[in-house]
């Protein structure tokens, strides 16, 4: 078995981790939003639970710094999901809250848009990446503002505030890439009814559309607040780890106790591939 996964291992590390992230996003979250039409909580929170697994699997292999980052992504993007659906009501869920694989999916998306980001793709094509970017959204906002049935001034808007970020802000790739994700995500869990934006956005009292053309906009905004709370995130990591590592080493056979439980563990059957696959 071990022969196996040291197999898989090596077939994985030929496929670069940024493909195989995006792949996993751009299928996965879809087919969560596909199962969850018609369930109920219960299911809802095992499709949350099998989007923690994904996410964490993909983070095994990024640094602390990256982790960090996507950690207060998280926290932030899933604070703007109560307040702007469940509180505001811009946006509405089906079951009329949060589902539980919403949080983990931010993470996804956001993690995606990083390693993706810094692919070799974006970094060779981001001219060409933008100018397509430029014009599919454009096309997108003025079709939302002035032909479509359902008028979409918000989206406009979103998509002016995403293109000055795109000009001006510190990660134009993340940006391009949160564009290509978002958007897809933002069409089939509409499409689905997964969620539906309301006629009239309840913040600015104007029309939007379902969804708003420039939703990537608001991941300009996560990822402002990602980077700029990574290293306080770190800081306070680092501060707990040391704590609990010196209460350990002071405490009656603390450090003892730790060593034979990690021991014991490591002779349990199937530990061995785990830790592997963790580390792909």
């Amino acid at each position: 078995m071990v022969a196996n996964v040291s197999s898989l291992t090596r077939t994985c590390e030929r496929i670069p981790r940024e493909y195989v992230a995006a792949v996993l996003t751009f299928v996965f979250v879809p087919i969560c939003f596909y199962l969850d039409g018609g369930s109920d909580m219960v299911f809802q929170n095992t499709l949350g639970t099998g989007a923690w697994l994904c996410l964490f699997v993909l983070l095994a292999g990024e640094d602390e710094q990256v982790r960090a980052q996507v950690c207060v992504a998280i926290a932030f993007a899933t604070v703007g999901e109560y307040f702007a659906s469940v509180y505001m009501g811009g946006y509405v869920y089906r079951l009329n809250t949060v589902p539980a694989f919403v949080p983990p999916g931010h993470g996804l998306v956001y993690l995606t848009a990083v390693v993706l980001a810094r692919s070799e793709t974006f970094v060779l094509n981001q001219r060409s990446i933008s100018a397509g970017v430029l014009l599919v959204g454009s096309v997108w906002a003025v079709w939302g503002l002035a032909f479509a049935q359902r008028q979409d001034v918000v989206g406009f808007l979103l998509f002016l505030a995403f293109v000055l970020c795109l000009f001006k802000g510190p990660s134009p790739r993340l940006y391009l890439a949160a564009f290509f994700i978002t958007s897809w995500l933002e069409l089939v869990g509409t499409y689905l009814g997964t969620w539906n934006w309301v006629v009239i956005d309840p913040a600015s009292g104007l029309a939007q559309g379902n969804p708003p053309s420039g939703v990537a906009a608001w991941y300009c905004l996560v990822d402002a607040v990602a980077i700029g709370g990574a290293p306080k995130a770190v800081g306070l990591m680092t501060f707990l780890s040391e704590g609990l590592w010196k209460k350990l080493n002071t405490a009656p056979y603390g450090k003892v106790r730790l060593q034979r439980s990690l021991t014991v563990s490591m002779k349990r059957p199937g530990f061995a591939v785990l830790v592997q696959a963790l580390c792909l």
